[in-house]
């Protein structure tokens, strides 16, 4: 009675860029002893390894940073051409997308950074200036942004970047019409009702 083997040795490598690839391979034997399994089974992990960790050396093409972004020097050249042959002073072209840019600056300017300020924490996170940043470096960015600004909100009671609190803007339950209690508030008994 014949018995079939089969093996098979899988590797995934992280690479540079958020990037990683993978090689496996797989065979498949028969046998005819059961004895033989064991010292069969060690000699195919074997072989499977070496083979794995030889061809999974050669990595291909490995994105950079800036894969898939367009071209600070391309965006820069079109944006800053005056028509005159002159390119004025401008700001540098952000890498990541339009709408992080501009969640990354209103967050900036609600907690009140400069550019310097700015650019320094984001060299802190990611060692690169703001605008430097691809999409995945600015999302971690926004991230550490939003914790700040989050925490700035709930300590000023307020929860947006215009102020007021979850019932700006409406009458709370003495008739006040500024969202605000009048500084007498009842105590609340479990049962939902007022003191």
């Amino acid at each position: 009675m014949a018995i079939k083997l089969i093996a098979n040795y899988a590797k995934r490598l992280g690479l540079p860029g958020y990037s990683s690839h993978q090689f496996s391979v797989s065979c498949e034997t028969e046998l005819t002893d059961l004895a033989q399994v064991h010292d069969e089974a060690a000699r195919l992990y074997g072989l499977l390894q070496d083979s794995v960790d030889r061809e999974i050396q050669q990595t291909g093409f490995i994105p950079g940073d800036d894969y898939g972004d367009k071209s600070a020097s391309t965006v820069q050249s079109h944006a800053n051409n005056n028509g005159n042959g002159h390119h004025p002073e401008a700001e540098p072209a952000w890498q990541c997308s339009d709408r992080q840019r501009e969640l990354i600056i209103g967050l900036a300017t609600e907690l009140n950074l400069d550019d310097a300020s700015l650019d320094k924490r984001s060299e802190r996170l990611f060692r690169r200036p703001a605008h430097q940043l691809n999409k995945l470096g600015a999302s971690g960015l926004i991230s550490d942004l939003l914790a700040e600004a989050g925490t700035r909100r709930q300590r000023e009671g307020r929860n947006g970047p215009n102020g007021g609190g979850p019932n700006h803007g409406q009458a709370d339950r003495n008739g006040n019409g500024n969202g605000r209690s009048n500084g007498h508030s009842a105590p609340a008994h479990r049962n939902g009702g007022a003191a």
